[in-house]
């Protein structure tokens, strides 16, 4: 690492320990969300609009402050307007009924886009939008219709929710062909029951089944909500429960007063709220990735308090939100964390590097989420997100980044713990990897590009993120070369690395950055991990071009975060630590560029 670059990573470095909180790990912060915004103020109002005016006025201050230009919202404050969340947006300022000047706006620009909030036209707009996938149209299209956006007759064209569903056992869930992804039960009880609640019901028999479900679904609903109250720890997801049970008849419930308690509690200080509590397992496991190449940086107490953090979070009993087996690791430390494909490998590799000196004290926690992983690697050979065999919805499905993700743990955990595992547990990480191996070479695309499943770019036209998704994979390949799975398919491995770093390269922008695809305006985030996958391969040109423009974009503008992150059906955020965290990890990754 050349001196400039040494100057920077300590600088970097300094940040980042600034940003720890007191336990010593990461909570980072996401962007504020207004369609967070939207559903939570919605879901106080109708719980109690008197005694929650605070909280309301001063949700509803905050998107006055921070409508776009064009009259619309984004999911962050920096994203584009779009229809579902300026959508969301006008019902909740119309229903609570303070802001008509806002109301203007809104509807102003949602003319603009060719959507009529008095017509019903409005419903088949954003049901083609998502297409099957239920998960956030029909909760948006219920909010709205509570908030008489068209009106309450509007539910008769609201598909129903099958919420009985949700009683049978999880076994069965796979093959049902349900129209929401396996994260939002919740949503699909309580918004269901809306809907069948406020429906015209023709059909005799349904309506007696959906009755007998509804005692069983409720209490399905209070055992699989965590102790916060958040379901996901996700203010959006929480504020459709509450306002979809409220406006259903049950106020009173338990667990309407805990979701709403969880909702006021996370409320910020300027009014917003974010979509998610915090993603704190996920960029700490990042902060640890971002300097593992110089353990130094981290004190003997550094590494035992965020030992003894990550330890202390791993799911160690059947989870009750999905079912899977201990050994899993979720998003955060809050109680709704429900482990997953992406936290577990990061974790695991955190682990690894935090205790490279005696890795013993950590064996038992490594071998049991390896485990995990091996029960939720799907028969195609690639990780889902949070449950294996679901897959009829694109979220559910396999995908390369978190299969990428998966191989290198689990290659790290053999290559460490190889000489002391017995031959069975031995086989079986290996039978997981060399399958997993085999999904990302069938999944690479001809031009040498992956696509990532949780990360898109809104400014490429079909806001997929082709070089976040490869620059991923890529590197965790890279890594993997060095145990001893990796050198065992050495020559697999090294072509698609080549592959990747053909795309890479031919996507580069001609002042050294990289967006999502090509031509796409250069970001802090894609621009590091794009070089921190190609530094393992030479390319000391393209790297330094990389390098400068890392440099001048963050003394220009600082470490700005983008709105790389998808969550939901299609939901945007920023982190404040992802470009930090890449940034890091492509100083640290690099010798002489």
């Amino acid at each position: 690492m050349n001196i400039s670059n040494q100057s920077q990573f300590s600088e970097l470095t300094t940040l980042l320990f600034q940003k720890r909180n007191p336990a010593g790990y990461w909570e980072g912060r996401l962007s504020s969300s207004a369609l967070g915004v939207a559903v939570a103020v919605t879901a106080l109002h109708f719980y109690d609009a008197k005694g929650n005016v605070s909280e309301i006025s001063s949700g509803l201050n905050w998107l006055a402050t921070n409508i776009n230009s064009d009259g619309g919202f984004g999911d962050s404050p920096t994203s584009q307007s779009n229809v579902s969340t300026s959508l969301l947006c006008y019902a909740a300022v119309k229903v609570c009924g303070q802001k008509d000047d806002l109301l203007l706006k809104i509807g102003d620009y949602l003319r603009s886009q060719n959507i009529d909030v008095n017509s019903e036209q409005l419903i088949p707009a954003i049901l083609d939008f998502y297409k099957t996938d239920r998960t956030f149209s029909v909760p948006i299209l219920t909010m709205c219709a509570l908030c008489n956006v068209p009106g309450k007759e509007a539910f008769d064209s609201i598909p129903q929710l099958p919420f009985e569903l949700s009683l049978l056992p999880r076994s069965f869930y796979s093959a049902l062909n349900l129209s929401v992804v396996s994260y939002a039960i919740p949503a699909l009880i309580a918004v269901g029951i809306a809907i069948f609640r406020h429906k015209q019901r023709k059909n005799p028999l349904m309506r007696m089944v959906r009755e007998a479900s509804l005692k069983k679904s409720l209490a399905l609903l209070r055992k699989i909500q965590p102790e916060s109250g958040g379901y996901l720890e996700a203010i959006p997801l929480t504020a459709f429960v509450c306002l979809c049970l409220i406006e259903s008849g049950y106020r009173n419930l338990d667990v309407v007063r805990d979701g709403i308690n969880f909702l006021k509690r996370t409320q910020r200080e300027d009014g917003s709220w974010p979509i998610d509590i915090d993603l704190s397992t996920w960029v700490t496991t990042l902060a640890v990735k971002s300097i593992k190449d110089h353990p130094e940086v981290l004190t003997s107490e550094d590494k035992l308090k965020l030992t003894k953090h990550l330890l202390t979070i791993q799911n160690k009993q059947i989870h009750p939100f999905n079912g899977t087996e201990p050994g899993g690791w979720g998003w955060t430390s809050h109680a709704g964390s429900v482990p997953d494909g992406d936290d577990t490998p990061g974790t695991i590799l955190a682990l690894l590097s935090l205790n490279q000196g005696n890795p013993e004290t950590i064996r038992m926690a490594v071998l049991a989420g390896c485990n995990w992983l091996s029960q939720l690697q799907n028969n195609d050979g690639g990780f889902p997100t949070f449950s294996r065999g679901w897959g009829k919805l694109p979220f559910d499905q396999s995908c390369s980044d978190l299969t990428g993700h998966a191989i290198l743990a689990l290659a790290k955990t053999a290559h460490i713990f190889g000489d002391s595992l017995g031959r069975k547990q031995y086989s079986a990480i290996k039978k997981s990897f060399v399958k997993a191996i085999s999904y990302l070479g069938r999944h690479q695309d001809k031009t040498g590009f992956w696509l990532p499943l949780w990360f898109g770019n809104q400014h490429t036209a079909d806001h997929t993120n082709p070089v976040y998704g490869t620059a991923r994979v890529t590197a965790y390949l890279n890594e993997t070369l060095k145990t001893r799975l990796g050198a065992e398919y050495e020559v697999i491995l090294k072509l698609m690395i080549e592959r990747g770093c053909r795309y890479l390269l031919a996507v580069q922008n001609p002042d050294g950055s990289w967006g999502g695809a090509k031509d796409i305006p250069g970001s802090i985030e894609e621009t590091a991990l794009a070089v921190t996958a190609l530094s393992s391969n030479g390319f000391l040109e393209e790297c330094t071009l990389g390098l400068k423009w890392l440099a001048e974009k963050t003394k220009s503008d600082g470490l700005v975060a983008e709105p790389i992150g998808l969550y939901f059906a299609s939901l945007w955020y920023d982190e404040e630590l992802y470009p930090l965290t890449a940034y890091l990890e492509c100083l640290s990754s690099i010798n002489d560029c």
